[in-house]
């Protein structure tokens, strides 16, 4: 059943969409009905995220089914937030689909880029440079929280998990695989380069020094979630040392990975400081990625073969993030240090970015703990956040949420303890907007 609602059910949809009277879809955005006091919009969603984490072999059927039940809710019963029917569901799209497209290019791209890395040999070194045990899983864990502070968050994981898969032979813990995934969030989320919703904060105008005590929290949680998943990876198998040194350095592969990176990253600064009004017209990041990977093809051909299964993961993840947009969440709670505490566990389930839009357009927050409670809160489950999802792409065992919430444990606690620390050590200053880089 879920496989046709995934293909054809999406046909269907439309189809529906289009052949209904007029009058059924001339409506504007009103207040469905509720059970218990929630809204039936949250239901649903809640229901289709229940479902990915019943069958999560079928993640992505689940997801365009929820997706498709969702839109024709919206198109029957309330409207969409930009207006009715067609041209309000247009005009959603037209709204969002900057954001979809630049994670789509991002994920896809990034899964070829690891590849290009791994097939480097590379990953190869590491293990004559970490220590042994328990401890070299853990300084793993560090260098990808140091990577993420100035590469994509997206980018770091999948670099951290492609070294992970290779020094302990594909034998990953899935809680090691969990602390990948909050290493990485943790890593950008005191900087404005190193997360999706810290660079939104700084468009908005915050200082990038407002963002930065994140860190306070980010490495209290660091310590908490990664000592025990450390120990998890080395108790679940050991680190590959010795054996042949005779690997050559693919030299070309590691430029292409450098020029990839830094193509994202230059672009990423560029388009937010001197661009600023075009940023939310075009999606410069991913297209910046794909064209440093096809200018380089020539050079190391990418695996083209890898794209169709990682599409299929990246599909899911668009899917989630467009139900959550489809929600009405036009309002938070007016901000405060329990607020943000409780976006963090929201983060998990609903995607960041337009809690992020969201509070950027309320005001009132200390925005160094909200970029820590909305950038590390999505590691709590492999679909919480884009470095999830695009680990899970390339370790298939962890799209479990069973399985990640029950051996990623520490990812929860080193949140909730991450960010007391940040309380009682920072304090909550909500600081006006304003502060930020000028646009030139």
């Amino acid at each position: 059943m879920t496989r046709f609602l995934t293909s054809k059910g999406l046909l269907v949809g439309w189809l529906a969409l289009t052949l209904l009277p007029a009058n059924a879809w001339a409506q504007a955005r009103v207040d469905g009905p509720t059970v218990a006091g929630i809204p039936l919009d949250f239901i649903l969603f809640g229901l289709t995220l229940a479902g990915v984490a019943l069958f999560h072999n079928r993640v992505l059927h689940v997801a365009a089914s929820g997706l498709v039940v969702i839109v024709l809710y919206n198109f029957l019963v309330t409207g969409f937030k930009h207006g009715p029917g067609l041209s309000g569901l247009a005009a959603h799209f037209g709204h969002e689909w900057v954001i979809l497209t630049n994670l789509f290019c991002l994920l896809v791209g990034f899964a070829l880029l690891a590849d290009q890395f791994e097939r480097s040999h590379m990953p190869e070194l590491i293990p004559g440079l970490l220590p042994q045990g328990w401890k070299g899983a853990f300084v793993l864990l560090v260098m990808i929280f140091v990577m993420s502070g100035f590469l994509d968050n997206i980018a770091a994981a999948i670099i951290g998990g492609t070294v992970a898969m290779s020094i302990y032979k594909r034998q990953v813990h899935i809680g090691y695989v969990a602390a990948i995934v909050a290493a990485s969030n943790a890593g950008g989320a005191g900087s404005v380069v190193g997360d999706t919703t810290t660079t939104m904060m700084w468009i908005a105008g915050v200082n990038p020094l407002d963002v930065l005590p994140a860190y306070v929290a980010a490495i209290a949680a660091l310590v908490v979630f990664g000592i025990p998943a450390s120990m998890q990876q080395g108790k679940h198998a050991a680190m590959v040392t010795g054996g042949s040194h005779d690997f050559h350095i693919d030299k070309a592969r590691v430029a292409i990975v450098f020029i990839i990176l830094v193509s994202a990253v230059v672009t990423n600064i560029t388009v937010n400081v001197k661009f600023t009004a075009l940023a939310d017209h075009f999606p410069f990041i991913g297209v910046a990625v794909w064209v440093a990977l096809l200018i380089t093809a020539p050079w190391r051909a990418p695996n083209w073969k890898l794209i169709p299964e990682t599409a299929r993961g990246s599909l899911f993840l668009l899917a989630l993030v467009t139900c959550a947009s489809l929600m009405p969440v036009e309002k938070l709670p007016a901000a405060s240090w329990q607020s943000s505490l409780t976006l963090g566990f929201i983060s998990s389930i609903f995607d960041n970015i337009p809690l992020t839009a969201l509070a950027i357009k309320q005001g009132g927050y200390d925005w160094a703990m909200l970029a820590y409670s909305v950038g590390f809160g999505g590691s709590m489950i492999w679909f919480g956040s884009s470095a999830g999802v695009a680990i899970a792409n390339i370790i298939p065992e962890a799209k479990s949420v069973g399985a990640w919430l029950k051996n990623g444990w520490h990812v929860a606690v080193g949140y909730v303890v991450g960010f007391l620390v940040m309380l009682a050590l920072v304090g909550w200053h909500p600081t006006p907007m304003g502060g930020g880089i000028p646009t030139p």
